[in-house]
């Protein structure tokens, strides 16, 4: 029974060339897949198709590194990669870091050893030198200096349609909500378009942050509610963190909408089931997730990008709470 070694002495080529013309991946150029394909009917070479499904079920896991699965924004995310990946018969390896950089390089070796398709991540720890390129990577909202694509929302224009629309709500001093990630991340684009909307408006902000992750709520809100009194509009930089505004609010006898308007960021929060329902700022989270896929594809299939940054726009959602 003739071999793959067989048929690459025939044709003349590498065993690597002969394994790329047989699963059809990788450049071949035209001439040379005839000679594989002449050698191949000659020698009536059959593959060992056992082998190659085990290396092509190696292949059709894809992993996701998520912070936190208990957030619903990340939650949403999974749901639609998974669904994404399922129309081509590949399968969902989650990973969930709980925001730990020690647990994100974990993974990273667990894959890295696992050999899975791709990954997608999300993490805002500096990790970029232990991330390389022998496996391909598509980021959501986070930049690294390698060449690694990056899917993510108009998080600047999300900022500042977010300050316009709370002064057209009638806020005359919002404040902007939030925390500081240790590198730099398309999240922090919010706070930008936020203060350069005021400044085009003429209006005074209060920009309220604190070092992500915030470890203690209680503390940053308390800090917040004391200091700021006056405040009568909030963006938060997240859903989570607007609704947990809003709790604390109320326990200080703060109206909402009444006394200060609340706008979030993600748009988690604009079911039916949520009350009060959030005005936010909603991420097109089912496309960024299937975006994400498919350009994952292209770079496992050695395929060149047109571009490094996806930005997919955000539209305002009105709640209860303007």
């Amino acid at each position: 029974m003739a071999s793959i070694k067989d048929v690459a002495n025939l044709a003349g080529v590498a065993v690597g060339t002969v394994s790329r013309v047989i699963n059809n991946s990788g450049a071949v150029k035209p001439n040379t897949r005839r000679k594989v394909e002449e050698a191949i009917q000659e020698l009536n070479y059959i593959p060992n198709e056992v082998a190659r499904n085990f290396k092509m079920q190696r292949s059709k896991m894809v992993a996701l590194l998520l912070p936190s699965i208990w957030n619903p924004f990340f939650s949403e995310l999974a749901y639609y990669i998974e669904d994404e990946l399922d129309i081509e018969g590949f399968k969902l390896m989650l990973c969930n870091s709980g925001g730990k950089p020690e647990k994100e390089l974990y993974y990273l070796d667990m894959l890295r050893q696992n050999k899975v398709a791709g990954i997608v991540g999300i993490t805002y720890n500096d990790i970029e030198n232990n991330i390389g390129d022998d496996i391909p990577i598509v980021s959501i909202d986070r930049h690294f200096n390698k060449k690694i694509t990056c899917v993510t929302s108009d998080n600047y224009e999300g900022g500042r349609l977010a300050l316009r629309e709370l002064v057209n709500a009638g806020a005359r001093k919002p404040a902007f909500m939030g925390s500081v990630t240790s590198v730099f991340s398309e999240t922090m684009n919010r706070r930008k378009g936020f203060i350069d909307e005021a400044q085009a408006l003429g209006v005074d902000v209060v920009i309220y942050e604190k070092p992500d992750p915030i470890v203690d709520e209680d503390a940053y809100f308390k800090e917040f509610l004391s200091e700021h009194s006056d405040v009568d509009g909030i963006f938060a930089i997240t859903d989570m963190l607007a609704a947990s505004y809003i709790e604390r609010a109320r326990k200080q006898g703060i109206r909402v909408p009444e006394d200060v308007k609340v706008i979030g960021y993600d748009g988690i929060q604009d079911h039916p089931y949520f009350h009060p329902i959030l005005s936010t700022i909603r991420q097109p989270v089912e496309e960024m997730a299937r975006m994400a896929i498919r350009l994952l594809y292209s770079k496992i299939e050695g395929i060149p990008l047109d571009k490094q940054v996806y930005r997919l726009p955000v539209k305002f959602k009105q709640g209860e709470t303007t």
